[in-house]
């Protein structure tokens, strides 16, 4: 998810205005969403509603938050459908906004995920990750680790406290998976995972799964967001509608304010091809879904990523939904995005439960 054209964005006019006096030049912004001042004060305007977790649509599904690292207030928001003692597949999810916004707590993701986990069948561990630019990559890549590091320690040593969640869990049917920058974050944080287990067989002769009980069996890619110096022809060409969800102005603002200070879009968290990235070939990584969207800027970067990790020889699968753009299955509520959302979701039950 990323740039919004929301109704009410000038709203907040004045209080920018005010601002700029207080904090000096404004030298980032994307309207509606993030002001970032020269002094490194960050707006970010509340044009999504935070929702507690009780609030539920399903009467069937128990929802709960969890603090994860209480130093660097990583939290977690878990979504557990009822099971009749059938074990589930468990999918830690990220979610999008550019890496600079977003929550688990907005809305938009609590009504999606929570449909997720009742639709696919799968306990759903939402991860609120740090932003930046107050943080900037990797620190959502180890926030990401830390989470599935926690995950593991808690099963582990048996608590008593999380059983209601990984009780139900079938630990040998892990997932990572996102939506945008939540993409990116789930590729990320699955190739430090494969480091690590590489680096662990190397070293000694323990079993190189560092995740064990449980057993990485896929990343589910939506809409991911990659970039690089040289655009795609649908970042230059892809018209956007007034209320996109992203544009290529806003995708330039967000890799500004969240990649290492001097890097370009061709460092390899941007652009996984690029020159210095990562062999491709030496990646350890299990199977991908991804889910592109036909009116996205991202869909042709979305189809290299894919075609560039098939050549590697990795097992990559994608779904191209008709008509919609980016981060439709959260931010648009026409009957169109509701279908499509709807396959999405049948996609993504049919990639977990595969054998």
């Amino acid at each position: 998810m990323a740039a919004l054209s929301f109704d009410n964005a000038r709203l907040g006019h004045q209080v920018g205005q005010d601002h700029r006096q207080k904090h000096g030049v404004l030298i980032e912004e994307i309207e509606g969403l993030i002001r970032v001042y020269k002094d490194g004060h960050v707006e970010r305007p509340p044009v999504v509603p935070i929702v507690d977790c009780a609030v539920s649509t399903d009467s069937n599904l128990a929802c709960r938050d969890v603090i994860i690292d209480k130093f660097t207030n990583v939290w977690a928001r878990f979504y557990v459908p009822r099971s009749q003692g059938t074990k589930l597949p468990f999918l830690v999810y990220f979610h999008g906004g550019g890496f600079c916004v977003g929550s688990t707590a907005w809305s938009c993701y609590h009504e999606f995920l929570a449909k997720l986990a009742t639709k696919a069948g799968c306990v759903v561990m939402s991860v609120n990750y740090r932003l930046s630019p107050e943080h900037r990559l990797p620190a959502a890549y180890e926030d990401g680790v830390c989470a599935l590091m926690w995950v593991r320690r808690e099963i582990l040593r048996g608590s008593s406290e999380q059983k209601w969640w990984w009780s139900h869990c079938n630990l040998s049917q892990m997932f990572l998976g996102g939506d945008s920058a939540g993409a990116n974050i789930a590729h990320h944080v699955t190739t430090r995972v494969g480091q690590l287990a590489a680096s662990s067989s190397s070293s000694s002769d323990d079993d190189p799964n560092i995740l064990k009980p449980m057993t990485l069996k896929g990343t589910i890619l939506i809409q991911p967001f990659f970039g690089g110096e040289a655009r795609t022809y649908s970042e230059k060409y892809m018209v956007q509608p007034p209320k996109s969800a992203l544009t290529v102005a806003a995708s330039d603002v967000y890799w500004r304010l969240s990649l290492p200070l001097g890097a370009n879009r061709d460092h390899q968290w941007c652009n996984p091809f690029a020159k210095g990235a990562m062999d491709l070939e030496d990646l350890r990584v299990p199977p991908i879904m991804v889910c592109i969207s036909e009116l996205d800027i991202l869909k042709d970067r979305n189809l290299e990523f894919c075609n560039g990790m098939s050549r590697a020889g990795k097992r990559v699968e994608h779904v191209m939904y008709m008509g919609v753009g980016h981060a439709f299955q959260v931010l648009h509520h026409s009957q169109l995005s509701q279908a499509r959302a709807h396959e999405m979701m049948s996609h993504i039950k049919a990639f977990i439960n595969q054998e």
